[in-house]
Parts: structure tokens; sequence; C-alpha cells
């Protein structure tokens, strides 16, 4: 109990994320025919609407990755005190989260980029706090 009051802020953060890339992922997978098809058409005028295929199951490794680094760091946390894993999964959430805002800045799709920014901005102050520890 004193690890989960101790760590409050990293982990709320850390299921905000899992929440976030598990869900995503998990749509991606079981609807991949409606997100291949709505993207293609997003992108249909930018350099990436050839590549959507491969983008999209990158993209949805790299949420799952993501969303697994995630959960299993809340574990580590919790159980063991220590946020190496955690630290990963923030990094990775990151990552994902600039892969998804290039591709709504290429599409020229400025509101879907803004909501982005809004979701990176607690993924990178977790990578910060877990710095510090």
């Amino acid at each position: 109990m004193e690890s989960i009051l101790k760590n409050a802020t990293e982990l709320l953060l850390l299921l905000f994320l899992i929440i976030t890339f598990l869900q995503s992922g998990i749509d991606k997978v079981f609807d991949w025919t409606g997100n291949l098809s709505w993207l293609k058409g997003h992108f249909s005028e930018t350099p990436l609407g050839k590549f959507v295929p491969l983008l999209l199951g990158t993209v949805l490794l790299a949420e799952m990755v993501a969303g697994i680094l995630c959960a299993v760091g809340l574990y580590q946390i919790v159980i063991m005190g220590k946020s190496t894993i955690a630290l990963y999964g923030a990094i990775m959430s990151c990552i994902s989260l600039l892969m998804l805002l290039f591709g709504q800045r290429m599409a020229k799709d400025y509101d879907g980029a803004k909501t982005i920014a809004v979701y990176f901005i607690p993924a990178i102050f977790l990578v910060y706090i877990l710095q510090l520890s």
C-alpha cells in the first residue's frame, strides 16, 4: 500500500497510458478493415497514402508495445518498487504519439494533431518524473 501512495502520480499516468494504447491497439486488431479504409481516405492526398497498411501495422505494434510495457511497469512499481520498465513504456508511448502526430500533420489534420498533443503532455511528464527516480 505504501508503494501505491508513494507512486500515485506515476501509477495514475501509467493507467492513463495503458487504457489509451491497449484500447487503441485492440480496436485496430478487431476493426482492421474499418481502420484501414478510413486511413486510406485520410491519407489519400499525402505521400503516405500508398503505405497506409504498413504504417497502420507499425502504429498498432508501437501502441501495443507501449501499453504492455506500461502495464508491466505498473506491476513492477507496485510489487518491486522499481520503475525501469515503466520508463520504457512511457518513452514508447511518446514515440507512438509522435508517429501519430507526424501522420496528422502530413494529412493537414490540425485538429487531430492538437488532440494528440493533449495526450503527449501527460506521457512526456511521466517520462520526466520517472527519470527523476
